[in-house]
């Protein structure tokens, strides 16, 4: 995003948002908090690192929780591998290594598993596994063509069109809905107005708009990459319903491959200073043959969320483009 896009969208944000802006913020603020108008708040900058996997590793297949000891272990190798990671000695990559690699010092995975030590994201299905791919979505997954496009997007076969790089390397879209941590870059920003939550992702910047006034979703011709939320409040919880996701829709390794009858219904709950819940189903019967359901609760952080400039998307895609070129002119002289 250049400068100048990142000031037009804060101004629209300000515009849009400015009551909640008198609202204020503050660490100190109990699970109770309410906002001006009486709604919980919700508001403030929000991180969902985990060393909490979406899946239940296979080790772990009849245990559903870690214990306390297994929980502090976990985190004290991971803050002691971060340590070993970041002092050691520089060294040469070797040819036909990852050159293009970040080195840990960059990395943002956690250093701890979810509050309550749960072995997956996934709560349901109880074994804490994705469900079942339906017969359909299995076959195109492991399609000679979704090979294809892997070996392209991984550097080992040429690009013919930019269309065919998913939309992370185009500097697009990225984290999906519902959102789950990766390397870096996990947080979210929340503000709210009486009628409006916007929620502000870190990673490629893309910025969620949730109406609370009861407005019907769009038109089903109206397919968009983030879908088409709507919010509502029961309780103490916001509770959105996204609809209306184009086939550009992501959620992990489903890049793509998810149908435009995705429907996430995704709970918000504040559950103490320094903690939002976060909660989410996922229904799609093209790809699935259950709905899943996951929780994923928030740490709050206290400062600013600063620019995530994802530059490489304005100059990558003719470097790939003609790298790929270049790759096929030197086949075709070899042969």
């Amino acid at each position: 995003m250049s400068r100048l896009s990142l000031a037009v969208a804060s101004v629209v944000l300000v515009v849009l948002l400015a009551p909640a802006a008198a609202v204020g913020q503050t660490s100190e603020a109990p699970a109770s908090a309410r906002t001006a108008w009486g709604d919980p708040d919700l508001q403030g900058i929000w991180n969902n690192a985990t060393l909490t996997p979406l899946q239940r590793p296979a080790n772990l297949a009849d245990r559903a929780f870690l214990t306390e000891e297994e929980a502090a272990g976990l985190a004290q190798s991971t803050v002691q591998r971060n340590a070993d990671l970041l002092n050691a000695p520089a060294r040469r990559t070797e040819a036909g290594g990852n050159v293009g690699a970040y080195n840990n010092f960059w990395m943002e995975r956690g250093t701890s598993v979810v509050p309550d030590r749960r072995t997956s994201i996934i709560v349901d299905p109880e074994d804490g596994r994705l469900p079942p791919l339906t017969p359909e979505m299995e076959a195109r997954m492991n399609s000679a063509e979704a090979s294809r496009l892997a070996r392209m997007r991984g550097g080992q076969e040429p690009v013919e069109t930019y269309e065919q790089l998913d939309l992370g390397d185009r500097c697009l879209w990225y984290r999906g809905i519902p959102s789950f941590p990766t390397g870096y870059n996990n947080n979210y920003h929340i503000v709210q107005t009486p009628d409006m939550v916007a929620i502000l992702q870190e990673h490629i910047h893309d910025t969620r708009f949730i109406p609370l006034d009861g407005r019907p979703h769009v038109s089903g011709k109206i397919r968009q990459y983030a879908g088409d939320s709507r919010g509502r409040w029961e309780g103490d919880t916001l509770v959105v319903e996204t609809t209306n996701f184009n086939r550009h829709a992501f959620i992990r390794n489903f890049n793509g491959n998810l149908s435009t009858d995705l429907h996430v219904v995704e709970r918000f709950t504040r559950l103490g200073p320094d903690t939002l819940g976060y909660e989410f189903t996922v229904t799609d019967p093209n790809t699935w043959t259950r709905p899943w359901s996951g929780s994923l609760p928030m740490s709050r952080l206290d400062g600013q969320m600063y620019e995530y400039a994802c530059h490489e998307g304005n100059y990558g895609l003719t470097n790939i483009l003609a790298g790929s070129r270049a790759e096929e002119l030197a086949a075709a002289q070899e042969q």
